[in-house]
């Protein structure tokens, strides 16, 4: 089971490989195929592309620009579709020796959907869509009113999206003695009750499942009005309440702008408190454990329940095998530590070859994978994302059970 925090470090660490990548010309091909956009017609635009890169005046150039192109043509074979959030493609000579030919392809699936579609050719693959998509993978609803009018709208990463307006049919207060005044005090009520219903049918209608947390704002006491009538469905996880001075799209950038704290600490609450359980847990000497060799014996034996390793992890396992015994033995080293090639074997003493190198990250999290274990793999970006790699090791794991 892959889970999501696995899922955006797999995708974090696919574009920082793809953009340590340098070409020694304008040889670099980036395209993107947005959701819903039919590949044939991209491959059209890439052919009439082709026609034109024999105008290039250097040869090597030219030669790895068609090379790339060619390439993705060919890959677009292995599509029947387009996938369901688009396609990003990327092709070129990433060679850092120019005497030498590398061409290689990546293809990305994003995990949001692209909404424009783009061709470029630089001395670099051209990342910027997906980068906006790692700002933030949370969604958030945004809800600004007053006895007047709401607006509705959703927040992902940058990108702000109003999804509904609605106007209040709420009578005006008016002035009228006796029996008559009454009368228009409960109009008014009714009115202003039936807005707040439907303001709340609204959130449901384009919010529910689809937000971490709502933030609801407006100018004077109608906001807190609207919380207290439970109006809306008791799903949904209000973040903050917040004072604004309008309630349109000039409402919602004083929501958002207001909200920072808000929002910063939604994101790191999951993982403080795994972070926080696991210490507990180690403290009482509970159901978890910490360290490579422990966590690894955890993962083999079926002992560890789930994995939990920091994005902060920076060692590589090396393996060398023994040709005479044909015995393996593991090395853990820092990224920048020199290796050896070979080394006695430590079951019979005879000379071994490094056959694989491993970011330890990877290696762990493949081996939890082989045992159906799940994956949660905690960022730098928090104090307690921080306490966990200096003072963990980075690599713990949760207990089924503990041996005595």
């Amino acid at each position: 089971m892959v889970t999501s925090t696995e899922q955006e470090y797999a995708f974090r660490k696919e574009l920082k490989r793809l953009s340590s990548f340098r070409g020694s010309g304008t040889e670099l091909i980036s395209v993107y195929i947005p959701k819903g956009s039919p590949i044939h017609e991209t491959a059209g635009r890439l052919r009439e592309e082709m026609s034109q890169a024999s105008n290039i005046k250097s040869k090597s150039t030219r030669t790895n620009v068609t090379g790339a192109l060619e390439r993705i043509l060919q890959h677009f074979k292995v599509y029947r579709h387009t996938p369901p959030h688009g396609v990003a493609v990327f092709c070129g000579n990433v060679s850092d020796n120019p005497a030498k030919n590398d061409l290689q392809l990546f293809s990305v699936e994003p995990p949001q959907p692209l909404s424009v579609g783009a061709y470029r050719c630089d001395s670099k693959f051209f990342l910027e869509p997906l980068e906006r998509m790692i700002e933030s993978t949370d969604a958030y609803g945004l809800v600004v009113l007053d006895g007047r009018e709401a607006t509705i709208a959703i927040m992902k990463g940058t990108q702000v999206q109003v999804l509904k307006k609605l106007n209040s049919n709420a009578h005006q207060k008016v002035n009228k003695g006796g029996q008559s005044q009454r009368r228009y005090e409960r109009l008014v009520e009714e009115s202003i009750e039936k807005y707040h219903l439907r303001v709340g049918a609204a959130m449901d209608m384009y919010l529910l499942g689809k937000v971490k947390g709502v933030i609801v704002g407006g100018p004077g006491p109608t906001k807190e009005y609207f919380m207290k009538a439970n109006a809306f469905n008791y799903q949904f996880k209000v973040l903050g309440v917040v004072d604004t001075g309008y309630t349109d799209e000039y409402g919602l950038r004083e929501i958002i702008a207001k909200s920072d704290s808000l929002l910063a600490q939604q994101e790191a609450v999951k993982e403080r408190i795994l972070v926080e359980k696991f210490i507990k847990e180690v403290v009482k000497e509970g159901l978890a454990t910490y360290g490579e060799k422990q966590v690894r014996e955890a993962i083999l034996s079926r002992q560890a329940e789930t994995l939990v390793v920091s994005e902060g992890l920076s060692y590589v396992r090396t393996i060398y095998k023994c040709d005479s015994c044909g015995n393996e033995d593991s090395h853990i080293s820092t990224e920048h530590e020199k290796v050896l090639d070979n080394k006695d074997c430590t079951k019979c003493g005879s000379n071994t070859k490094k056959t694989e190198d491993m970011p330890l990250i990877d290696d762990l999290v493949e081996l939890a994978h082989e045992n159906n274990i799940p994956v949660e793999i905690v960022s730098i970006n928090t104090a307690e994302g921080t306490q966990f790699l200096q003072g963990f090791t980075g690599i713990g794991a949760f207990l089924r059970y503990r041996t005595r």
